[in-house]
């Protein structure tokens, strides 16, 4: 059998190491970038977090720990930091005094926003690449109509 040829019971290697390779590429411009901005690149990944949830989900610590897939004690450490430089917020919802919901100010906001337009360009360049080796990684997956779409990833919630 050559290195390229594939069964159902044999992974496709080079498929999913070309995916994770585009993957960590993209990665590290990301964090190269938040860098640059003077961010963690997790600072980072809670702002964008709490301003892209989505719809029907609260910007509460908890909410954006599972986002992140990190531990509650992490994230709350993030927010810290990210208040601290006047970035993050936290507020008392309306409705429960007791929940304290995440927002940005309007100079994390910004922050954000030249970021995520970053980003976008970047997107824009390592998509054909990153949108490739995903098509060839699950060539020889079979999986049911519909699994992909509902189907939410497994927890590795590490601090």
């Amino acid at each position: 059998m050559s290195p390229r040829a594939n069964n159902n019971n044999q992974p496709n290697y080079r498929a999913m190491a070309e995916f994770r390779y585009q993957i960590r590429r993209f990665l590290r411009f990301s964090e190269h970038t938040a860098r640059a901005a003077g961010l963690e690149p997790q600072q980072y990944q809670l702002m964008l977090a709490v301003k892209g949830l989505p719809d029907g989900e609260r910007p509460r610590i908890g909410d954006v720990a599972e986002r992140l897939q990190i531990q509650h004690h992490s994230t709350v450490e993030l927010v810290d930091r990210l208040a601290r430089r006047s970035l993050i917020r936290r507020r008392r919802s309306e409705s429960d005094r007791r929940e304290v919901l995440l927002e940005l100010t309007p100079k994390g906001d910004r922050l954000l926003q030249e970021l995520a337009l970053n980003h976008r360009s970047e997107y824009r360049e390592i998509a054909p690449s990153l949108v490739a080796a995903l098509k060839r990684s699950l060539r020889d997956v079979e999986l049911p109509e519909g699994e992909m779409a509902g189907r939410r990833p497994r927890r590795s919630r590490t601090g």
